[in-house]
């Protein structure tokens, strides 16, 4: 941004020189034809009319600059915010994320956007505003002091209706955003819960609802419209108003022969730069609203959530051990897991188990990093997880969640989503995906939908089981690995994972069901945070 402001700021004082030299030089050659009748000829003004080319080149030449300076800062900087908030988001724990889920996706998604008009319109117009303006006032106090008199007494009128109406936009455009936020929540909770409502013989009953806040948002837009429009006519009409005035002034005293005629065409050539860098910064500063607003949302989200020191010593690279120590972490229904010391050690396969909300998938995200102990530590190889390189330890681990991560694109794509696999062929068996793949018409090059629209449940974490298998990550953490796979299947994925642990990896299986239970060599049961060798 200073690289972007500095380069802005020298286009501004081009564009701001090359307006004044450009009025002064058409004044005079003006003054010159109409009173000096022997100067009406192209070959006498030559060198004046090329000089008058070159300032309205030089000057055109600088404003392009300028707009394509502002473009690649409105896109470095949306990007960068974009980057910020999705990182800020994502890497809070998993039960305050829904806090800010809708908040954060109608901000990445929409209201940074609004952001390019602030870079593209409205910031050059300060710039220039804050240059041409003084500049021009300067000079035309240089060529005649009574002009600018008039145009002094009449400039400090736009700035006191730029504050006066901005303040009431801003808190419309804050509205607008704070209602469009909440129009998408209920949308995509709509959409997500369609089949479940249509099950139900409730599809049509969010409707009303729907139209409500669609209503709301509409009326927010348009009262920021008519501010904007309001706040538009008034700075024209005292912009009109200032001109006007010099224009008469200049007229009166060039009658009765005060001033010569180059130095009122100068005036009356320079008055109106006086004003329009003004009204220019008045008609954008609407337009960058709804993107200054979502910038706020954006801040907000990115320093609400306190910063813990990331580590930086690296993990082992193999033949990790896990050990939890009294870990605790406070959830809505208490704490879960309480007080939970377990060993996770290489070449074992260790299973949690215990009933609903007595915290198993909060140990894998604690183990992950990605949820902070209320007290307790997470050990890796002695060394307490808040000291690990986070992004070096992902690295280590090859998690399959409860819901595989899967994306728009070929199950190839999918399979190798987190890095390349060694040995395709034996991934897919080991985990019984091969069946998939023969019924598949496009082999690994099908094309599957978002979330893995196009395969059953049980595709799905065949193909997550795939991925994660297949990868030579050090440790394995799983969480309901074979809950939607049939008998057969579900004995050649076990077989998989336990070979995985003799080989010497770490392995940390979520179960309850008594298939899963058999592979343990040591059982984790929480609820009583007991270890059963």
């Amino acid at each position: 941004m200073r690289r972007y402001l500095t380069a802005a700021v020298l286009s501004g004082a081009v564009i701001a020189a090359t307006t004044v030299a450009g009025a002064c030089v058409l004044a005079r050659v003006a003054a010159g034809i109409i009173t000096d009748p022997a100067t009406r000829t192209l070959g006498y003004w030559a060198t004046d009319l090329a000089i008058l080319g070159g300032i309205w080149v030089v000057r055109v030449a600088a404003q392009r600059l300028q707009a394509g300076l502002s473009q690649r800062a409105a896109t470095a900087m949306i990007g960068e915010l974009s980057a910020q908030v999705l990182r800020s988001v994502t890497t809070r724990p998993p039960q305050r994320l829904d806090e800010v889920r809708d908040e954060a996706t109608v901000v990445v998604t929409r209201g940074l956007d609004g952001l390019r008009p602030y870079f593209t319109g409205y910031l050059p117009a300060v710039i220039l505003a804050g240059i041409l303006t003084p500049a021009t006032v300067v000079v035309l106090a240089v060529t005649d002091l009574q002009a600018a008199a008039v145009v002094a007494v009449a400039l400090p009128l736009i700035p006191l209706f730029m504050v006066l109406i901005g303040r009431l936009t801003a808190e419309r455009s804050a509205a607008a955003l704070n209602a469009m936020t909440t129009l998408q929540s209920r949308l995509l909770d709509l959409v997500a819960g369609i089949p479940t409502l249509r099950a139900l013989g409730r599809a049509t009953g969010p409707a009303h609802r729907i139209s409500e806040l669609s209503a709301a948002h509409r009326r927010s837009a348009m009262q920021t419209l008519r501010i904007a429009f309001l706040s538009a006519a008034v700075l024209e009409l005292i912009a009109t108003l200032g001109v006007a005035l010099v224009a008469v002034n200049v007229g009166l005293r060039l009658v009765f022969g005060e001033m010569t005629l180059v130095a009122a065409l100068t005036a009356l050539l320079l008055a109106p730069e006086v004003f329009w860098p003004l009204r220019r910064v008045g008609v954008q500063f609407h337009a960058a609203q709804d993107g200054k607003a979502a910038a706020d949302a954006a801040m907000a989200l990115i320093d609400a959530e306190p910063r813990h020191p990331a580590g930086t010593r690296p993990p082992a690279a193999a033949h990790i051990e896990i050990r939890l120590a009294e870990l605790t972490v406070a959830g809505r229904d208490g704490p879960a897991p309480d007080a939970l010391s377990a060993t996770i050690s290489p070449g074992r396969v260790t299973v949690l188990t215990g009933p609903n909300g007595a915290g198993k998938s909060t140990a894998v995200a604690a183990v992950l990093g990605l949820t902070q102990p209320t007290s307790g530590r997470v050990l890796i190889d002695g060394v307490d997880i808040a000291d690990i390189d986070v992004a070096q330890w992902w690295r280590r681990i090859a998690w399959l969640p409860q819901r595989p991560a899967l994306i728009p694109g070929s199950v190839r794509s999918n399979l190798e989503l987190y890095g390349p696999l060694s040995d395709l062929d034996a991934a897919c068996r080991a985990a019984a995906f091969d069946e998939v793949l023969a019924t598949l018409p496009g082999g690994l090059d099908e094309v599957i939908g978002r979330g893995g629209t196009g395969l059953s449940l049980g595709q799905r974490q065949r193909l997550g089981l795939a991925r994660a298998l297949g990868s030579e990550a050090p440790v394995l953490l799983l969480d309901e690995p074979t809950a939607h796979l049939d008998s057969d299947s579900e004995a050649r994925v076990l077989e998989a994972i336990s070979a995985r642990a003799r080989d010497g990896a770490t392995v940390m299986v979520i179960g309850h069901r008594a298939p899963v239970l058999s592979i343990g060599d040591d059982i984790v049961r929480l609820g009583g945070a007991h270890v059963c060798p």
